[in-house]
């Protein structure tokens, strides 16, 4: 299990393939399924210039700790990742690479929606937009 928060920007494909090959024995795992999330220009009505996303550090590494473990108990998981960044972003960064392994789809499938959807929903991360007529916090999280 890989739980990492960031500054620096990533590309989620060579994540996935390196932490593969590093964590993952060959042949161990039937499916991954993997969710990346980028950074839209629009919110609402509003285009969006770019954004500012802050994080609680450490409480926040260990929120993703603990429901990449929970995901593990509740289904047959060989393995889980999670990558999110924070800092200044613009339109189409990557933002949050979520990745669950199983010997099943169905398993690694609901690995990954549970995992981003608890992050999106309960995990300490704060956004601040830049418009162009201004700056705004946005207040919580929009389903989907």
């Amino acid at each position: 299990m890989k739980i990492e928060v960031r500054e620096q920007p990533f590309e989620p494909w060579t994540e996935v393939a390196a932490y593969e090959r590093k964590a993952l024995k060959p042949g161990a795992c039937g499916a991954a399924a993997v969710f990346v999330g980028t950074m839209r220009d629009m919110s609402g009505d509003d285009r969006v210039q770019a954004m500012r996303l802050e994080h609680y550090a450490g409480m926040t590494e260990k929120h993703l700790a603990r429901i990449a473990e929970e995901a593990m108990r509740r289904w047959p998981v060989n393995d889980a990742l999670i990558l999110h960044r924070v800092g200044d972003l613009k339109p189409g960064d990557p933002i949050v690479l979520v990745a669950a392994w199983s010997a099943h789809r169905a398993d690694a499938f609901a690995a990954c929606r549970f995992l981003i959807e608890d992050l999106k929903s309960r995990a300490p991360f704060w956004k601040k937009e830049q418009l162009e007529a201004g700056v705004r916090w946005v207040e919580e999280n929009t389903p989907g």
